[in-house]
């Protein structure tokens, strides 16, 4: 009886009276060994085998951590978000093992190659001068641009008519 209240009461009790001391000893060799129904080397090889797994698993959720954090870095890039030091030193510490979708790549790659073309058309269009453009306006083509627009219509005209009976 007195070990049921002791089992059902005692973390109760050790929590309210600030621990207390242990009645066994933490890790205790023999007994930890012999309540597990092992031999002392068994036992270690257990031990070691559990610490083994840990280690492997520290591992995984390290690098799954650095992944994520390196996901995240990205996208602040690519949307130009302020920097988060943590995700930062996160990356660094994984080092070369990260691997980043190669879909979120390439997205971020066109992004960037589309800006590169935006840019430039800008910067083009700055470093002209007024005369420039408004000779390339008065060398514009207008009928040729305007009968390809007529041929344009008329083909998605026709494509409509014979689609849709209502036309």
């Amino acid at each position: 009886m007195a070990f049921l209240v002791k089992q059902m009461m005692g973390d109760k009790l050790k929590n309210m009276t600030g621990g207390g001391a242990s009645e066994e000893a933490p890790g205790g060799g023999e007994s930890a060994a012999a309540s597990k129904g092992m031999s002392r080397e068994e036992f270690d090889e257990y031990q070691k085998q559990q610490m083994e797994e840990k280690i492997e698993r520290d591992k995984e959720f390290g690098l799954k951590k650095a992944e994520r954090a390196n996901l995240r870095v990205i996208l602040r890039d690519k949307y130009r978000l302020p920097e988060n030091a943590d995700d930062e030193a996160t990356v660094n510490m994984a080092g070369d093992d990260l691997d980043v979708p190669e879909d979120l790549l390439k997205m971020v790659d066109d992004d960037i190659q589309d800006e590169v073309k935006n840019e430039s058309l800008f910067v083009n269009i700055q470093n002209m001068d007024v005369d420039a453009i408004k000779s390339k306006i008065t060398n514009l083509d207008v009928e040729d641009m305007k009968s390809k627009a007529q041929t344009t219509m008329t083909g998605v005209k026709t494509t409509a008519e014979e689609k849709c009976s209502i036309m």
